[in-house]
């Protein structure tokens, strides 16, 4: 990344600053392990972010590992979508792709290892059956009755799983731990379960595989991962990984830390839940803009600068707190309000004849691209006798706090000249279908010789060189603040999340591309939809509008 940051502090940090000083590591490797059974989210962000920031800041590794340890629920398109987003970001791992099917021998071996020394059995009770077994948090867990199995015979029966032998779900490998343990992710565990299903990388090699809490932590050991971070709902199952690992033998030691997932307000990150919105086809896939995915942000037009300092603003601790969208809203705003090059687009366009000017006459005026940014440049806009503007921005009548057009009264069009209402053109329902409209020719960019005051300014885009463009309005896709505590979370969904509006941008968006988002004035901010626009079919997504109107609201 180019510009400069702020280096930040927290307790991982403080933990590895330790681990530095007292000599524990002479180098930092972290990783990234995301699961490949859906896109990434606006928490995976956060843990991108804390990982890869925390190996660039101490000039350490991060390694990008998939934990891809259930191929029935696992494709190649989420693979390719995660590494998209992560070098999106800004972000780079160490050395190729890292895979835990990579290490699935190595993984088979060490369950042998575990068998041999009476810590692992092969356990042919049903999931059902299990669950039973294994008690509550209030009351203690039962030994399966094939837990005293021989060593010789678990290991002829382990690889008969190996073999295909047992359909699905006929037999397990668990750990020999404590079915009385007070965590009952310490409860003989599941190491090994049967899918015959075919993996992204490994092909049909298998139809055992190992369970995410037995290869996560040796996944970490082989690639000598120091800090292995996580969010807080691992924190009992740092038992487990601890278990596994003391009971091996492995010569790296990497230890566990968790810290507080990021919970979005208005939003969900159950990936499970997020499919259910995909496969319903309540959302436009997993990069529909309403979508709290890293994609679906990307289309909406969030960058990944606004992103990067969203996850620094919000920090890490161990604290859960539910963080407002507009904190999200308020990087985008920061961001594109310095960056975000000007235009002008009418969402609700209704006519204006400028009745004093000539109908043959075009004029090319020259608007600066930002404000505050003459590097940014200029660009050259059509202005003729026929215009659209807004439709709010047009009463008959008004009271003097209302700056736009009103019948009699001035107001400014931007970077252009000041006009005034005469009269209007209704239809047969009483619908305004023109304004007709004086202009002072001496007012280009200056104010009337007369020393008149106008106040108001509009936007507005020339009829006759305008380009018809689709604007897709996004609001929050849920109406309450925790969707994901709702038992029918699908009843919250705002219908209201998506309005589509036909209007016209200026002549210079013809050139328009996906690359960076616009300011359309007075409307908000905007960007290209690569999805759905074309040269003959322009459509924009509004990224979020010019303030928090959605707070304002809900203060009233």
């Amino acid at each position: 990344m180019t510009e400069a940051v702020v280096r930040p502090t927290n307790f991982i940090r403080q933990i590895i600053d330790n681990d530095l000083a007292e000599g524990k590591y002479k180098t930092v490797h972290t990783r990234f392990p995301p699961e490949p059974n859906g896109y990434l989210h606006i928490g995976h962000a956060k843990s991108i972010c804390l990982n890869f920031g925390i190996a660039q800041d101490y000039q350490g590794k991060c390694n990008l590992r998939f934990d891809d340890t259930n191929p029935a629920k696992e494709d190649i398109e989420y693979v390719e979508s995660i590494k998209r987003d992560v070098e999106w970001l800004g972000f780079h791992w160490d050395g190729e792709v890292c895979y835990s099917s990579d290490y699935f021998d190595q993984l088979y071996q060490y369950a042998i290892e575990l068998i041999n020394k009476g810590l692992a059995y092969v356990d042919e009770l049903s999931a059902d059956e299990i669950r039973e077994y294994r008690g509550t948090l209030t009351q203690p867990g039962k030994n399966s009755p094939y837990r005293d199995r021989s060593v010789a015979e678990n290991l002829v029966l382990f690889t008969k799983m190996r073999d295909g032998e047992f359909g699905e779900g006929k037999a397990c490998l668990r750990a020999k731990i404590d079915m009385t343990s007070p965590f009952i992710v310490m409860r003989d565990p599941v190491l090994y379960r049967i899918k015959f299903a075919h993996h992204h990388q490994t092909g049909n090699k298998w139809c055992i595989y190992p369970m995410y809490d037995f290869t996560h932590c040796i996944s970490d050991a082989l690639e000598n991962i120091t800090h292995s971070l996580c969010t807080l709902e691992f924190q009992d199952n740092r038992r487990l990984y601890d278990w596994v690992l003391d009971n091996i033998t492995i010569a790296a030691r990497p230890h566990q830390y968790e810290f507080s997932r990021l919970n979005l307000a208005y939003a969900i990150t159950s990936k499970r839940k997020l499919n259910l919105l995909v496969t319903e086809k309540i959302v436009d896939g997993w990069d529909d803009p309403r979508m709290p995915t890293i994609s679906g942000l990307r289309r909406r037009g969030y960058t990944p600068a606004s992103l990067r300092d969203f996850c620094q603003r919000i920090g890490v601790t161990k604290q859960e707190n539910l963080v407002e969208m507009s904190t999200l809203e308020f990087c985008i705003r920061e961001d594109l309000n310095q960056n975000a090059p000007r235009a002008m687009a009418v969402i609700d366009p209704v006519r204006v004849v400028i009745e004093n000017m000539s109908e043959g006459l075009n004029e090319i005026l020259t608007m600066p691209n930002h404000p505050n940014r003459p590097e940014l440049g200029q660009r050259e806009v059509m202005f003729s006798r026929e215009l659209y503007i807004d439709r709010a921005d047009f009463r008959e009548e008004a009271n003097k706090n209302y700056k736009r057009l009103v019948l009699g009264k001035e107001v400014r069009l931007r970077n252009a000249y000041v006009i005034k209402a005469g009269r209007v053109e209704k239809d047969s329902q009483g619908e305004i279908k023109t304004i007709y409209c004086s202009y002072d020719a001496g007012t280009l960019n200056k104010n009337p010789e007369d020393g008149r005051k106008v106040k108001g300014v509009i936007h507005w885009v020339s009829t006759k060189f305008a380009l018809p463009a689709d604007f897709h309005l996004y609001d929050r896709l849920f109406n309450t603040p925790i969707p994901g505590s709702v038992d029918d979370f699908l009843s919250t969904i705002n219908a209201e999340s998506l309005v589509v509006k036909r209007g016209f941008v200026e002549a210079s968006l013809s050139s328009a591309d996906t690359s960076h988002a616009y300011q359309f004035e007075r409307e908000g901010y905007f960007c290209l939809d690569y999805k759905h626009s074309s040269k003959d079919h322009l459509v924009f997504n509004r990224t979020v509008g010019l303030r928090d109107t959605w707070s304002e609201t809900t203060a009233e």
